[in-house]
């Protein structure tokens, strides 16, 4: 492997976060309920009944936090909005005073000398929303539209950069198609119109943003998908998952195109979700970036049994196990990153990997796993790079422990401890590391 540091001029280092995991202070300065919120407040919804109505308290606490991004010399810091703070319902009357957060927020990292980038939708929509249908009605695409020039009117001025949606593919099957995470609805396959207008909301917001000359990208969690063995069933399977996991929420914003979905017994139009036109809206506007969320590959086989999904998951062979029980395989990274530029040559955009890292179980392990895992996939990273892969910065996930949605408070991603009965934060041996690591990249590319 190439040394870790061996990275692009301008390569940029970050730490990343989400409003409803982090800011707590969900009564307060006129903020309305979101779907979490909801879901949280459902009995046996979310382990042991956490909430994120306090989580790290950062809508107070952001000075600190500031201050230890600070602290690890970070070029960028990747948060999100919360749409309820801006508009309570999702819609209507603007509330000024959760503007006037960002605001400070923003200006506060520019003083620190972090560029902001903010991302629109971190799952967590206006419950007014929702009781409308949410993602499966097509109006919440262009209520997003208009909720996203609002926020760029206030802070485009200082922020260059925006990211429209967060995982939509996450937000979609656990949201919509399991019911594991908030809104909670269990339609299986049924799910996909919530998919197609999350979607169409990124292209009108796309449209929005760059009428105000702002770059726009979108981060989606992909996987690399391997078939359990060379059989052709496990090989059409993986193919099918693929196509499910990854392609759905990629192939219509670079390619302008749905991948085929028959092997999954998907319509073509996502039941009737999909209109003339829409794809030209979704794909038209173009990215700037493409946002990256990297955890883990997924293998596939074949269904053992009639009915039920046309695949089933396997076991990962001979792989090392995060806290949250998903396997390490860092090449897994490298082989991604190839593979999407020989999916999509010059389609694609620029990247950026704007989460990356693991949950550890303090209670038996100290953060050395945390350190091992980055390094290995910053040295994956590295070598893509090497092969030609055009890829502008790295953003750890995360700057803090925080509300790890269905897993409350039992999943620790943080470079920093987060002691949630006092709010009080220790940083970790792997936030040493990291600052180190940024330290040193610099001083190698200064001597150049």
């Amino acid at each position: 492997m190439p040394d870790r540091f061996d990275l692009p001029a301008g390569f940029r280092w970050g730490a990343a976060t989400a409003a409803y995991q982090i800011e707590g202070a969900v009564t307060e300065d006129g903020r309305g309920p979101s779907v979490w919120d909801t879901f949280a407040a459902r009995p046996g919804a979310v382990r042991d009944g956490h909430t994120g109505a306090v989580a790290c308290d950062h809508y107070h606490r952001h000075p600190e936090d500031i201050a230890l991004m600070r602290g690890l010399g970070l070029d960028g810091y990747r948060f999100s909005v919360a749409w309820t703070r801006v508009l309570p319902t999702g819609s209507g009357a603007v509330n000024a005073a959760g503007l006037a957060f960002y605001d400070r927020l923003v200006d506060a990292l520019l003083e620190a000398g972090i560029t902001p980038l903010p991302t629109l939708f971190h799952w967590d929509l206006p419950q007014g929303l929702e009781d409308g249908g949410g993602w499966l009605n097509r109006d919440t695409a262009y209520r997003f539209a208009e909720y996203a020039g609002i926020v760029a009117d206030r802070l485009g001025d200082r922020v260059p950069a925006w990211i429209t949606l967060n995982e939509p593919f996450v937000h979609t099957v656990f949201g919509y198609a399991l019911g594991t995470h908030a809104p909670g609805r269990t339609l299986m396959f049924e799910a996909l119109p919530a998919a197609h207008h999350q979607l169409l909301g990124h292209g009108l917001a796309a449209a929005v943003l760059h009428d105000r000359g702002l770059d726009v990208m979108l981060s989606n969690n992909l996987t690399p998908v391997e078939p359990a063995s060379p059989a052709p069933a496990d090989v059409a399977a993986a193919e099918a998952y693929d196509a499910l996991h990854n392609r759905v929420f990629t192939d219509p914003v670079l390619l302008g195109r749905y991948p085929g979905l028959a092997a999954l017994g998907v319509p073509d139009d996502l039941y009737g979700a999909v209109r003339p036109g829409d794809l030209d809206l979704i794909h038209t506007p173009g990215l700037d970036g493409l946002g990256l969320n990297f955890y883990n590959p997924t293998r596939i086989a074949a269904p053992t049994g009639p009915g039920g999904l046309p695949f089933d998951f396997a076991e990962w062979p001979d792989a090392p196990r995060t806290a949250f029980g998903w396997p390490v395989v860092p090449e897994a990274l490298t082989r991604l990153l190839l593979s999407l530029r020989d999916t999509y040559g010059k389609a694609l955009p620029p990247l950026t990997i704007t989460e990356n890292g693991c949950s550890v179980d303090e209670s038996t392990t100290p953060d050395q796993p945390r350190i091992d895992f980055m390094s290995a996939h910053l040295d994956a990273l590295a070598h893509a790079t090497t092969e030609g892969i055009d890829v502008r910065g790295y953003y750890a996930w995360s700057l803090l422990d925080n509300f790890e949605w269905a897993e409350g408070y039992h999943q620790r991603f943080g470079l920093v401890h987060v002691d949630f009965a006092t709010c009080e934060r220790t940083p970790r041996a792997s936030y040493g590391w990291y600052r180190d690591l940024i330290a040193a990249h610099r001083a190698k590319r200064a001597v150049r």
